[in-house]
């Protein structure tokens, strides 16, 4: 590990920066983003330019190894027109975005959102302050402004040739009253010369030397280290815990009762306090949740695809009438199990607490979230508490759900004033208190006319619902919208691509007592495996080609039809495979994007699986770094794929029963295949790419396995399903 220093004087010093450079602020509209209106409209920092012609953008949303950062970097700097090779970056923190009126808005980074709901007013950060620059060269050379021109943080006046930098007019610029945000045009994306380019991550270096500080480094002088234990049944709490059986470890300095779940020793090196709470005796009360077996939380999902009641998704048409005059039915169920996040580095933060301030250093992936949870911890109000960000080695929606991670840290660091207090979840308490994906089950009924044609298609989703477990204020009318992800009718988000005659979706909440959270990409991904995995099954029920008999539903639906044309164009549809090797297709709509794949695998006579290779189309609308969007798409797949092939959380006597990687197998080196991108951004939309390809990364794979085995996968992960030819 790296020994660092990082303090609020650190912090501060970089906001120093801005008083000695330029401080672009101005206000802009947010659309339909009333909250953010009522708090603070205007005055922003996104561009500080140091005398020595630096440009630091300051970024908002965090960097998880998606390439946000760099992405939106070169919005800004492609606005800017300024030196790309002079580009840095710094975080603002969320108390300092309290403090100045909430300027930078949203600091979430989740739902693939990061460029996609940010681009327009980090673009216009860059141009504004471009035509400050310009504005402040005119006023020293006393000439008009549209005489000038910039390249490259040179600003020159066209008629006498003199010209100068961006950093020597910085402080004058500063000077100046921003323009207002509608006067202000942004460039036409056709004729982009930093964005839509595949250059190189602000952040490559420092990973690659060994600089990057990740949460989990994070050292303070006079830091001490702490490890947790909660109770084990979700819903249980302590009963008790006999400190003198560790109190003359080496080491040890305190133990520490988290409220009624759980349990925290306190010592020197964080080995120790694990090593002693390891030893120390303690006593839990399960309570009722320490009866709950897996079988019990499959059988209340199967209760409910068949349940009178449900929650309305979408509707059009007569399903039930449809279904009753159909010439022949299909019916199938599908399920997916709970899944865990399982971030590389498991969760943690360091907190600092005295009686007049908290500070947190960690992990987030919205900052203003764990702020809120350490004020509300600290017993401070909010502008006595600041959250320090530091990149996270994964995030995947663990650590956007919640942060009890912030919460534990902070509320073991009161036990011990003015001492700053390391906390780090061992890979056991990661595992086994998460907030895990969603575990459903969905009944799927296809009727067909007399010509074969699809004519009507009932899906009822039973099981969990994120936001009734995570945010039961967002629900609708008892509704959970996040449950039709990629089903909606209508709409930029997450459109269904296909138009049945007669449709019904809907959804039987079922919520048992393990936690479920956001996890990356979603809903989406059970959705598109129930039904591209269901629609493969009926064109091959129907005996039609599963292109074509996707396409026929797909003809109101061109840019979820554009992918799937480019990735069978692509792979060869319609052609013969390898010798051996067969195909899977799938498509899904979602977060903005639309995205198709087609896998081609093989399975040997003994049942080995092996995945050849996946071509895979994204129209994400604007492409800002090609290159990222490409590793996005491939890392969509080692996600995906893991989950699909082998992730699964189940649950004896209440309590989660894996604990390690020995239990929870990811997608290994070896068994990675070749991905071929296809990167189609056909403009006018602005859609993410961070999580849609994992959900068409499972029903591919699965399509191709049925067409190389015929054996019909409905249920993952797939270790559970034999594959061993008859």
């Amino acid at each position: 590990m790296t020994m660092i220093t990082v303090s609020r004087r650190g912090f501060l010093a970089s906001g120093a920066a801005a008083a000695a450079g330029l401080t672009i602020g101005f206000h802009v509209p947010f659309a339909g983003d009333a909250s953010a209106q009522s708090v603070t409209p205007e005055i922003n920092a996104w561009v500080v330019i140091k005398s020595d012609d630096t440009v630091v953008v300051r970024v908002a949303r965090v960097e998880m190894g998606q390439g946000t950062l760099t992405g939106l970097a070169q919005l800004v700097a492609e606005e800017l027109e300024c030196d790309w090779d002079k580009v840095t970056w710094e975080y603002p923190t969320p108390g300092e975005n309290v403090r100045r009126g909430r300027v930078w808005q949203n600091f979430g980074t989740a739902g693939s959102q990061g460029i996609r709901q940010s681009n327009d007013y980090v673009r216009k950060g860059g141009a504004a302050a471009r035509m400050m620059l310009v504005q402040a060269a005119a006023n020293e050379w006393k000439v008009p402004v549209g005489e000038c021109t910039v390249a490259k943080g040179v600003i020159t006046h066209v008629g006498t040739s003199r010209s100068t930098s961006y950093g020597k007019v910085a402080a004058a610029a500063s000077l100046l009253t921003p323009p207002a945000a509608d006067g202000i045009t942004l460039k036409d994306p056709k004729t982009w010369t930093i964005a839509g380019r595949p250059l190189k991550r602000l952040d490559t270096a420092e990973k690659l030397n060994g600089r990057q500080v990740y949460s989990i480094d994070m050292k303070l002088p006079g830091m001490l280290n702490a490890a947790l234990k909660v109770c084990p049944v979700f819903g249980g709490k302590i009963k008790g815990f006999d400190v003198t059986q560790i109190e003359k470890m080496p080491g040890f300095k305190k133990a520490v009762r988290l409220g009624d779940t759980g349990v925290a020793v306190i010592a020197d090196t964080w080995w120790r306090a694990k090593t002693a709470l390891d030893a120390l005796p303690i006593e839990w009360d399960d309570g009722p949740n320490g009866k709950v077996q897996q079988a019990d939380i499959l059988a209340a999902q199967e209760e409910g695809l068949t349940a009178r009641e449900a929650i309305l998704g979408s509707k059009n048409g007569d399903v039930a009438g449809a279904l009753a005059s159909a010439t022949r039915t299909v019916e199938a169920v599908y399920a997916v199990p709970h899944q865990h996040h399982v971030t590389m580095e498991p969760m943690n933060a360091t907190a600092l607490w005295t009686a007049e301030k908290c500070e947190v250093w960690t992990a987030t992936q919205n900052a203003e979230a764990a702020l809120a949870t350490a004020a509300e911890v600290s017993g401070l109000p909010i502008d006595k508490n600041e959250v320090y960000r530091l990149h996270l080695g994964g995030g995947f929606g663990r650590r956007s759900s919640s942060h009890d991670f912030v919460r534990y840290a902070v509320l073991i660091a009161k036990e011990m004033p003015a001492t700053p207090i390391k906390t780090i979840w061992s890979r056991e308490e990661d595992m086994t208190h998460g907030w895990y994906h969603p575990s459903t089950q969905c009944r799927l009924v296809a009727g067909f006319d007399e010509q074969d044609n699809l004519s009507a298609l009932h899906m009822r989703i039973s099981g969990q619902s994120i936001l009734a477990t995570l945010s039961p204020d967002r629900l609708q009318n008892g509704r959970d919208a996040a449950t039709f992800q990629g089903l909606n009718p209508q709409g930029p988000e997450s459109q269904l691509g296909y138009t049945v005659p007669n449709l019904l979706i809907e959804h039987a909440m079922r919520n048992p007592h393990v936690p479920a959270g956001f996890w990356r990409g979603v809903n989406n991904n059970q959705n598109a495996i129930y039904l591209e995995c269901f629609l493969d099954e009926l064109a091959h029920s129907a005996k039609q080609d599963p292109l074509e008999f996707r396409r026929k539903l797909m003809a109101n639906h061109p840019k979820h039809l554009a992918v799937l044309d480019a990735v069978t164009e692509k792979v060869g549809w319609g052609t013969p495979a390898p010798a051996g090797v067969y195909r899977g297709i799938a498509q899904q709509m979602g977060f903005g994007s639309y995205v198709a794949a087609c896998a081609e695998v093989s399975v040997s006579d003994a049942g080995i699986l092996k995945i050849h290779r996946i071509v895979a189309a994204t129209d994400c609308g604007h492409a800002v770094n090609p290159q990222q969007i490409a590793a996005q798409v491939e890392g969509s797949f080692v996600y995906g794929l893991t989950a699909a092939l082998y992730g699964e959380i189940t649950v004896a006597n209440g309590r989660v029963e894996q604990e390690n990687f020995d239990t929870y197998q990811m997608l290994r080196m070896d068994e990675m295949f070749d991905v071929e991108t296809i990167i189609m951004p056909s403009g006018g939309f602005w859609g993410g790419v961070g999580e849609p390809t994992i959900f068409v990364a499972a029903p591919a794979v699965l399509n191709a396995i049925f067409a190389a085995t015929g054996i019909r996968v409905r249920q993952v992960p797939l270790s559970k399903t034999s594959l061993k030819k008859a």
